[in-house]
């Protein structure tokens, strides 16, 4: 019997192991025990296709809070964490937070039954690397897993269209606020922008060396020629323009 015919060879006598050949080591965290019970089952053996070649999923522990999962990781190194977002004491964006801080830190995939703006793009500025909803199919969530573990970013369909609609509706607030204030002169520009950094009229005053009386008048112009009710409209009409 020559080396590779012994149980478990998987590459040639001398050569080392490739990628391919080493499963991806997955911790799968829910405080929900049947889901947890159900991903493991879904995911422990699984294999999908990747850019080496096949691979093997192999679940390495589960914990049941965001708390717990330093532990678990602790004693399993993990490639992937498949994490919950919402769970008690410690949620999942914090959780992403603090694997993600760790040396040499596994990737982490969020799955969850909630897509909100504030969970979506808390997960992904903790270093979530994807982000899916529970209602994905298996194949999905095991194509998900992989691909992040060879460091690609994988997105729910309609997470990535939430994400587009928001780009596109703060490119189309900031294009309107930048137009509104091409229509103010150079001069009342500047005291626009000295408003909307939170500077009183005298402020202004000595900023652009003006009397208080006209500073009030240029207010006044500011807000009649961009319809902004009061100095609070006017300075969010200038952040959205990102001229603050």
């Amino acid at each position: 019997m020559t080396p590779s015919d012994l149980p478990g060879a998987t590459h040639p006598p001398g050569a080392a192991p490739t990628t391919a050949d080493q499963p991806v080591r997955v911790v799968v965290v829910d405080d929900d025990a049947l889901v947890r019970a159900a991903l493991t089952t879904m995911l422990d053996g699984a294999t999908s296709e990747g850019s080496d070649g096949p691979r093997r999923l192999v679940v390495v522990g589960d914990a049941p809070d965001g708390g717990a999962v330093a532990a678990v990781l602790d004693a399993h190194p993990a490639d992937v964490v498949l994490m919950d977002l919402r769970m008690p004491r410690v949620d999942g964006i914090e959780a992403t937070r603090r694997v993600r801080a760790r040396p040499n830190p596994p990737q982490v995939v969020v799955l969850t039954t909630f897509d909100t703006d504030d969970e979506v793009t808390g997960a992904l500025r903790a270093g979530a690397r994807g982000y899916l909803l529970k209602d994905a199919r298996p194949e999905r969530i095991v194509a998900a897993v992989l691909a992040a573990a060879s460091g690609e970013a994988v997105l729910a369909p309609a997470i990535a269209e939430q994400l587009m609609d928001r780009v596109t509706a703060s490119s189309t607030a900031q294009a309107k606020a930048r137009a509104a204030l091409d229509r103010l002169t150079p001069r009342e520009q500047d005291v626009a922008r000295l408003v909307a950094q939170g500077a009183s009229n005298a402020d202004v005053a000595r900023e652009l060396y003006l009397s208080v009386p006209t500073v009030k008048a240029y207010v006044s112009s500011i807000l009649d020629k961009l319809g902004c009710e009061n100095r609070t409209r006017l300075a969010v009409l200038v952040h959205d323009a990102g001229a603050a």
